[in-house]
């Protein structure tokens, strides 16, 4: 029987419109128009000229073929047009595809081609890498040049500039909300560190709503100054173009993130926000204390890790810098967890209060689930801080799957829930701390050690600037853990040192039984690559 509250109440264009993060920009150029929206060195646009000019781009690749469901690729670094594209491409009815602009030509060219991109927007900087993947592509594709005068320069391989390409562009076009809120808004390409990346689909709606969880998670308030210090290819910068619109606030674009670029940044224009991985914080904490001077503003900083270290947390906390850990992945828009505050913690000694503030959480507000079960009976483990099982999400802020992929999408959402690969226990309070990458578990004698526990009694020693710990087989144990290690500058420490630290704050069993010293292999975002370190720790077993 049908209830009486579905009789001739329907969905119409009164009381229902698609979700679209591009409503965000439409409604920051309406009620703030003249409010900053991007600073780029010398460039300045208010949130009405930056709706304009995504406007005029939006209609410019209309009139280039771009019509709806086709790829437009964008190859920049983050500056103006980057935050554009996030609004001009879905505007035109595009898909966006935001490339690493750290990956080898051969990497691009089959993100080019596996996504069927019909336009790219490249900044000249990049001109070889790109030059070099458009040769292996099958089909043609428009290319638009980004000339930045803050970059480097470079060849020139469209026909024309992203400025006369804009110019040409219709300022009043008026864009449509997508026909269905679950339309693709972008393409997002995991790591790929074994075999092709994964094509990973984001659609309007989780756009939406993980835009705004981002504001309500972090308690961002109005007009928050943002600095990019979080590259915009990666997870579509976790959002926060959209976010930005969303919050009326100011975009602080950086080609560069080096540290006293950023703390000159911060202070300048006093930032209020900023996202990145460890390494970024890691960076800052051990500026020179003379570039951290007059900076006394607060300032709210995002860490996303499986495990940021503790010395990054306590190092933050020192310099006077609010921290808040988040977790995700590509497949889930960026963050989607939150270590969400309790006021009771600021009671607790440093060292306690860096335990609870590592943790990864719970779920964002506009997620539905997450939880730790054991992958093959998909029932929760108990909350007891010790059962591992994998980390698991559910909701409107998980991806529609992988491009063109059926059977790795079967596979992440088997059961109901996107499996992430992440393990972790269920604390007695709901928060889930991961203890590692199931890739990453070392087996050692038949004991299960994590090499996040390693890693984290590494960063206690005050000589170390980064550590990855990983498994390097032993003909006795199975697998032992190996040590990378990255000194600070102007410090010095032995093998054996870091060794006997380590024993003196883990079951000696869980000690590094090699420490290699070295500049450690990261990502564009800056995570470690831990499998070109397993790889490095074969090699170096082999020798021995």
């Amino acid at each position: 029987m049908t209830s009486a509250y579905e009789i001739d109440l329907d969905r119409n264009q009164a009381n229902y419109a698609p979700l679209t993060p591009v409503s965000f920009i439409a409604r920051a150029a309406f009620v703030y128009p003249n409010h900053p929206a991007v600073i780029h060195g010398a460039r300045r646009y208010t949130w009405a000229e930056t709706y304009t000019r995504a406007r005029r781009l939006a209609s410019a690749l209309r009139h280039a073929g771009i019509g709806n469901g086709d790829t437009v690729a964008v190859m920049a670094a983050n500056t103006p047009e980057m935050v554009e594209a996030h609004f001009g491409v879905p505007m035109s009815g595009g898909v966006l595809n935001t490339l690493n602009t750290r990956l080898d030509a051969e990497a691009i060219a089959f993100m080019l081609q596996h996504g069927e991109a019909k336009a790219l927007i490249t900044d000249t900087e990049f001109a070889p890498t790109i030059k070099a993947a458009l040769r292996g592509l099958a089909h043609k594709i428009t290319v638009i040049d980004i000339v930045d005068a803050l970059g480097p320069g470079g060849e020139r391989l469209g026909e024309s500039d992203y400025e006369e390409f804009i110019a040409k562009g219709d300022p009043g076009f008026e864009w449509k909300h997508p026909a269905d809120e679950w339309n693709a808004i972008s393409l997002n390409y995991t790591s790929g560190t074994t075999g092709n990346p994964k094509g990973v689909v984001y659609h309007h709606r989780g756009a939406y709503l993980n835009a705004l969880s981002n504001i309500i998670d972090w308690g961002m308030p109005r007009h928050a100054v943002y600095l990019w210090t979080l590259p915009m290819f990666h997870c579509n910068g976790w959002c926060f173009p959209w976010t930005m619109a969303a919050n009326v606030g100011t975009n602080v674009c950086l080609r560069r993130v080096e540290a006293k670029v950023v703390l000159d940044a911060i202070r300048e224009h006093k930032v209020t926000h900023y996202c990145g991985a460890p390494i970024v914080h890691a960076m800052l904490i051990n500026a020179a204390d003379e570039w951290k001077q007059g900076i006394g503003h607060k300032v709210s900083c995002l860490v996303a890790a499986a495990a940021p270290p503790a010395s990054v947390i306590e190092g933050m906390q020192r310099m006077g810098f609010d921290i808040t850990h988040v977790y995700g992945l590509t497949e889930t828009y960026g963050p989607a967890a939150v270590c969400a505050k309790h006021g009771e913690w600021d009671a607790l000694d440093i060292g306690a209060r860096t335990e609870r503030n590592g943790r990864q959480g719970v779920r964002y507000t506009c997620e539905e689930g997450m939880t730790v079960m054991d992958s093959e009976t998909m029932k929760e483990v108990p909350w007891n801080g010790e059962t591992m099982g994998e980390i698991m999400f559910r909701g409107n802020i998980t991806m529609k799957g992988y491009l063109k992929n059926p059977k790795a999408t079967a596979e992440a959402f088997a059961g109901g829930w996107f499996h992430s690969g992440d393990l972790a226990v269920m604390q007695p309070d709901g928060y889930v701390k991961i203890k590692d990458r199931s890739k990453d578990v070392i087996i050692s004698g038949g004991e299960n050690i994590s090499s996040l526990e390693v890693e984290d009694a590494l960063y206690r020693h005050p000589a170390v600037l980064a550590a990855a710990v990983v498994a390097q087989p032993d003909p006795k144990w199975g697998e032992t853990p190996c040590a990378f290690v990255e000194v600070k500058p102007d410090a010095t420490v032995t093998e054996n040192e870091l060794i006997e630290h380590c024993r003196a704050h883990l079951a000696r069993f869980k000690a590094p039984k090699k420490v290699i010293f070295g500049e450690l292999p990261k990502t564009s975002t800056g995570k470690i690559q831990k499998f070109v370190l397993r790889e490095r720790a074969k090699s170096t077993a082999a020798i021995e």
